[in-house]
């Protein structure tokens, strides 16, 4: 690997983990108490599955954006590959915010759905410019759409 590519690995998976971070001091402000109060649907996971699983996805998500990063920001496409995903993590970041640090169900679930969108639109314009990046987001593409239902039916149950 060039170390170039590495260098935008690495910052593109600080970036990540900064998100990570703030969206995880929101997470701690409900989730031993409130979160804990709310009826959940029988396919909830137990909670440490969440930090292994986040951790996981930043980790490819990270990748993902540096391999994309690597084919030059004088590309247009990759200009626009980057903008959306950024605004993905944006989104990504505001659930954890509006669920646990704000409690508002609903307007986390409407976020999600967002996000869902912008994660496929993101895929679409990795596609475009390396292959492997927008396949390394699969895994977060299927983890947020599990995510999606069990915001939904915690919604339902609440």
């Amino acid at each position: 690997m060039k170390r170039n590519t590495g260098i935008k690995i690495g910052i593109s998976l600080l970036l990540c983990f900064v998100v990570a971070g703030i969206g995880g001091y929101a997470t701690q402000i409900s989730v031993g108490n409130w979160y804990v109060e709310l009826n959940k649907p029988s396919f909830n996971p137990p909670n440490w599955v969440f930090g292994p699983a986040w951790t996981l996805l930043y980790i490819l998500m990270g990748i993902a954006a540096g391999l994309v990063w690597k084919a030059g920001l004088k590309q247009a496409k990759v200009k626009k590959a980057l903008g959306i995903y950024l605004f993905q993590l944006m989104l990504n970041l505001s659930w954890s915010v509006v669920f646990f640090g704000n409690q508002e169900i609903f307007g986390a679930l409407m976020i999600i759905l967002g996000l869902l969108f912008m994660i496929i639109m993101t895929i679409i314009s990795f596609l475009k410019v390396n292959r492997i990046a927008a396949y390394l987001l699969f895994p977060y593409l299927f983890w947020v759409l599990f995510a999606s239902l069990l915001n939904f039916e915690i919604w339902q149950l609440n």
